[in-house]
């Protein structure tokens, strides 16, 4: 189950005709217009490429955005009866609008964000804590994707959470701000520079990563923490003390990270599902993230390339 902020992403696609006689802007003849599930329905949708029966949970507008993202969470497969619509609140939104001629490289010239920030009713947090709990027996591991819009209230956190230590369930959260408020969950996923926002600090080196990842740790009493550095690869922080240094598997070809750490998070949690021990979890992601960052845009991974990226790879 992935439970958080359900992200509608709109490419609207133009080819360069001339330029404006109102402002000195590009006018784009409209060439396309195409929505992928950003944020934490980039989560599920990397779980459902991966193999995995996934339950999306959060809240979507009654609107175009959100009715062409449930269309392609659906499309894969995915359960979306835990998508809550609440009258007035807009599908959250990223738009881009992308311009490109035949002879030129298609690029993102600006984008605009759609979201309320007022706070959910109680009614719709009640919907969602009520569907988590009607359903959370079938699960074999739950994912909090906190991007930073609100899905994931302090009310929903702390029983999502207390929901699935009385279960038994692993619970994995990736936050983009507020990581230090989710005391009690299995596992942490963070970026270099998220952690270090999270323990105070304005940048991380070799040390302060070590003080970094123990903090998290000991914080929220979590089992283990995973941090992704980029190019220098990810650690992983065990309770048990266990510190583990994990290098990429594919330095010369980074091309795009751009939701690269859904996939971690899909991979990782697949693979805890499956019963797989922290270490070999995060080996797992890493590979897995090692083939998305060679695409571009938000992509996904699925079981037989990541089989071949296992079976080419060289200790």
């Amino acid at each position: 189950m992935v439970i958080g902020d359900m992200v509608a992403d709109v490419y609207l696609e133009g080819k360069i005709a001339r330029i404006s006689r109102e402002a000195p802007v590009l006018i784009l003849e409209h060439a396309a217009e195409v929505v992928v599930p950003g944020g934490a329905a980039n989560a599920t949708y990397n779980v459902a490429a991966l193999g995995g029966e996934v339950f999306a949970v959060g809240v979507v507008g009654d609107d175009y955005a959100g009715s062409q993202l449930r269309q392609e969470l659906s499309a894969k497969g995915i359960h979306i009866e835990g998508l809550i619509n609440e009258v007035g609140r807009p599908t959250i939104t990223k738009t881009r609008i992308m311009a490109g001629g035949q002879a030129t490289v298609r690029q993102q010239i600006v984008r605009i964000d759609r979201e309320s920030k007022a706070p959910f009713s109680e009614e719709t947090e009640e919907k969602v804590v009520q569907y988590v709990k009607d359903n959370l027996k079938n699960m074999a591991a739950v994912v909090l994707s906190d991007y930073g819009s609100h899905t994931v209230s302090s009310h929903i956190r702390e029983n999502v959470i207390d929901y699935c230590k009385e279960a038994g369930i692993p619970c994995m959260v990736d936050s983009r701000y507020d990581v230090m408020s989710y005391k009690g969950v299995t596992v942490v996923k963070q970026n270099e520079s998220e952690a270090a926002a999270a323990v105070g600090l304005k940048t991380i080196n070799t040390a302060s990563l070590r003080q970094a990842g123990k903090i998290i740790l000991e914080h929220l009493d979590a089992e283990a923490v995973l941090i992704s550095r980029g190019p220098d690869g990810m650690t992983l922080f065990e309770k048990n003390g266990r510190i583990s240094d994990i290098p990429v598997t594919n330095k010369s070809e980074v091309y795009d990270v751009t939701g690269a750490g859904d996939t971690v998070v899909a991979a990782m949690t697949l693979a805890l599902a499956a019963g797989a021990i922290y270490y070999d979890a995060a080996r797992l992601s890493n590979f897995a993230a090692g083939i998305v960052v060679r695409k571009l845009g938000t992509a996904t991974v699925d079981p037989v390339e990541l089989k071949e990226a296992i079976g080419n790879h060289q200790e």
